[in-house]
């Protein structure tokens, strides 16, 4: 059904996607995930016509769509969430679901001002379409809401719901559980499957949420640093070492190695899981063990290789509490005490005044 062959783009000097490959089948639920900035949403907008790939094609049920702006593809069957929300914050539920149906209506601007009855007709039946996508995943009582107030989870299933309300053949889902739960994730991704079983719609979605990406695709492809670093089943690939590697850090399969905790150090985690006496006996203990080569020289192997263990971190002792009295820098004398004194009043100098005869 959507077929990406081979997209690179570069911004800059920043190559964002090299030879990337996807194909999604009809009634599809496929995953893309990766690490942040892998080039996900690069991906997303070069597929919807937001970007213009520098090379390679992207292929809808047989067409070339490489160039095709975003309108016209929404035309075409697109549907598509953003990893901001793209809603008017200002409207309420009802309001921003009637808006995503502007495709649907046949009436002109002029109609559509001064009331007409053919524009209340289509209004109505906009509106009769919101309320059924409102109620299929139950944000019924948030209908007459204004959007800006509403919790981000809501306003992400929100979203969900303006893409459904332009009859999408695909559904591309940009991080669609951000700002939810796991129970609210969990109950997403039952809303996703009934939505292709009873829409028959085909997804593409990006998440970072694992367990949802899981249970609800059929097939997931695994971006990194802008190229493809492994696809198969969800099984497969969340076990990948390179895709473990990915996400922790490391190169694979140390990065493997790097997550296996020794039982002793799982042990020395938990030190209050240990007797006073067990503690004594861990506590500036030693690890001696025989390593046959150091950096490619060859060490006898009775020669030791000491290791010092972790100590256990124990609560310091509190220490004592001083309290220090302010040294007292001026006396304070109360006004009528026997040792105020008054205050003297200031004396002015005359000046005096001028006579007649100074004036001849």
């Amino acid at each position: 059904m959507l077929e990406v062959k081979d997209i690179s783009i570069r911004f800059g000097g920043l190559q964002a996607l090299g030879g990337v490959s996807l194909d999604v089948k009809e009634f599809e639920i496929v995953g893309l995930i990766g690490p942040n900035g892998a080039g996900k949403t690069t991906a997303f907008n070069c597929i919807t016509g937001f970007y213009t790939a520098d090379t390679g094609r992207v292929l809808y049920r047989g067409q070339d769509v490489t160039k095709t702006p975003p309108h016209k593809k929404a035309a075409m069957g697109f549907g598509r969430t953003f990893q901001n929300v793209g809603m008017v914050k200002s409207s309420t539920a009802l309001e921003n679901l009637k808006t995503a149906q502007y495709a649907r209506t046949t009436y002109d601007t002029t109609l559509g001002l001064i009331g007409a009855g053919r524009a209340r007709r289509e209004e109505k039946v906009l509106a009769q379409r919101a309320d059924a996508i409102l109620d299929m995943l139950g944000l019924g009582d948030v209908r007459d809401t204004v959007v800006g107030s509403l919790p981000y989870g809501v306003l992400k299933l929100l979203e969900v719901g303006c893409a459904l309300a332009t009859d999408p053949q695909i559904l591309l889902l940009d991080e669609p559980s951000s700002g939810m739960g796991p129970d609210e994730a969990h109950e997403l991704g039952d809303r996703l499957l009934t939505l292709r079983r009873e829409l028959g719609l085909t997804m593409l979605l990006i998440e970072h949420h694992v367990p949802l990406v899981t249970a609800v695709c059929d097939h997931v492809y695994v971006l990194n640093f802008g190229r493809l670093l492994a696809e198969g089943v969800p099984a497969y690939v969340k076990s990948h070492p390179e895709v473990v590697a990915a996400y922790l850090g490391g190169e694979a399969p140390e990065a493997l190695a790097a997550t296996e905790e020794p039982a002793m150090d799982a042990v020395l985690d938990h030190p209050e899981t240990l007797s006073t006496q067990q503690i004594e006996a861990v506590d500036g203990q030693e690890l001696v063990h025989s390593t046959p080569a150091i950096n490619g020289n060859e060490v006898a192997d009775d020669v030791p290789t000491v290791v010092p263990r972790r100590r256990v971190a124990r609560a310091a002792p509190p220490r004592p509490v001083t309290v220090r009295k302010r040294a007292t820098t001026a006396r304070v004398t109360r006004v009528g005490s026997p040792t105020a004194t008054a205050a003297k009043p200031r004396s002015r100098p005359r000046t005096p005044r001028a006579t007649p005869e100074d004036d001849q």
